[in-house]
C-alpha cells in the first residue's frame, strides 16, 4: 500500500474525519487537522458559492499560522468533498475555487468523471473516490481516482450494504494505493481493525458531530451522546441515494421510521437539498452506527485523544496476546 507523500506524513493517527453536510464548517475542518486528523467538508456547505473562497482562506490562514508556531507538531491536511453528481450545478466553479487554493485532497462523490480528477491534478491534488461496492470502484481509479474509500454498512449518511470485510477484501484483491474505510468507526480499535483490515485510514464522521466545534444543532449533538446502532434508520427518501439516519429525527418531523415509502431515484436533486418537505441534514439528522461509542460532548482535541488512548490500548493488548 503506497501513500501520496508528503501529503499524509503529519497524521497523528490514520484517520480522515469525512465531510458532513452542514455539520462541517471551517472551525470543525481547522481543529481536526490541529489535532493530527484530516479535516474535510463539503463545498456545497459553503453557502453562496463565494463563502467557499472565504472558507479556504480562513483554513489555509489558521492552519500555517499553527505549522509557523508549532513546527514540531504541524497541522494533517485538510479536504473538500465536491459532489459530482449532474444536478450539482455548482461543481465547476466549486472547482476554479479549489484550484486558486490548490486545495491539496478531494474527495469526490456520486459520480466519477475524469475531467474533474484531471482538474484536480492540474494543480497538484489527489483525489479519493467514495464507493459503495467494487464495482463503482473499478470505476473510480479508471476514471482517474488516487484512492479509494468504501462506505461500508453503518457509515453515516449515504452508505452502502456490504461487509466492510467482504469490501476490503474484494478492493485489496487489485489495487494497492490509498484506502480509507467508512462504517461505523468510532472508536480506537475500530481505527485498528480498519488497518488490520488492508485500510489505511479510517474514515470517521459520526463522532465528530457531538464535538463542540461542529456545526450541529444541540439537540443534534445530545441525539448522538444518547443514542445506539439500534436508532439509525436506512432509507433513500430523504435524498433519492439511500443513508442512515437518526430515527428520533425522523419521528420529530411526523414520519413512521418504521413505514417510510421509497424516494425514487431519479428525482434527486444536490441544488435543492432533498426529496421531501424535511430536509435531509437539516431536518432529518445523518449518523452512522457506531455512536455507541460516543458516551460524552467535547472539543474535537479531546474526541482525538480518547481515540488516539484506545487506539494505542488495543494495538498494545493485541502485541500482548500473540507475543507468544
Amino acid at each position: 500500500m503506497s501513500l501520496p507523500s508528503p501529503l499524509f506524513d503529519h497524521l497523528r493517527l490514520p484517520v480522515i474525519g469525512s465531510p458532513l453536510f452542514i455539520v462541517s464548517c471551517p472551525e470543525l475542518v481547522i481543529a481536526q487537522c490541529k489535532a493530527g486528523v484530516v479535516g474535510s467538508f463539503p463545498a456545497l456547505n459553503a453557502r453562496p458559492q463565494a463563502q467557499l473562497d472565504e472558507w479556504l482562506h480562513q483554513i489555509t490562514e489558521e492552519l500555517a499560522a499553527h505549522n509557523r508556531d508549532n513546527p514540531d507538531r504541524p497541522a494533517a491536511p485538510y479536504a473538500v468533498n465536491q459532489i459530482v453528481h449532474k444536478t450539482n450545478n455548482r461543481l465547476e466553479e466549486d472547482l476554479v475555487t479549489c484550484a486558486k487554493w490548490k486545495v491539496p485532497l478531494t474527495i469526490s462523490s456520486l459520480g466519477a468523471r475524469e475531467e474533474v480528477n484531471g482538474a484536480i491534478h492540474d494543480w497538484g491534488g489527489i483525489v479519493m473516490h467514495d464507493v459503495i461496492n467494487d464495482k463503482f470502484a473499478h470505476k473510480a481509479i479508471e476514471k482517474g481516482a488516487d484512492g479509494l474509500i468504501p462506505v461500508a454498512a453503518g457509515a453515516g449518511g449515504h452508505a452502502g450494504t456490504l461487509s466492510p470485510f467482504a469490501l476490503m477484501q474484494e478492493i485489496r484483491e487489485w489495487f494497492d494505493g490509498p484506502v480509507a474505510l467508512s462504517g461505523s468507526i468510532a472508536h480506537g480499535r475500530s481505527v485498528l481493525a480498519a488497518q488490520a483490515m488492508g485500510a489505511d485510514f479510517a474514515y470517521i464522521g459520526s463522532a465528530f458531530i457531538a464535538t463542540d466545534e461542529a456545526n450541529a444543532a444541540e439537540g443534534y449533538k445530545d441525539n448522538i451522546v444518547e443514542a445506539n446502532a439500534s436508532d439509525i434508520v436506512y432509507s433513500n427518501l430523504f435524498t433519492g441515494v439511500h443513508g442512515n439516519y437518526l430515527r428520533q429525527s425522523i419521528e420529530a418531523s411526523g414520519l413512521d421510521p418504521d413505514n417510510l415509502p421509497e424516494s425514487d431515484p431519479s428525482k434527486m436533486n444536490f441544488g435543492s437539498g432533498g426529496n421531501s418537505k424535511a430536509k435531509a441534514w437539516k431536518d432529518i439528522w445523518g449518523s452512522g452506527q457506531g455512536i455507541g461509542a460516543v458516551r460524552s460532548r467535547g472539543s474535537v482535541a479531546q474526541l482525538v485523544d480518547r481515540i488516539e488512548a484506545e487506539y494505542r490500548a488495543a494495538k498494545s493488548a493485541l502485541d500482548t496476546a500473540y507475543r507468544a
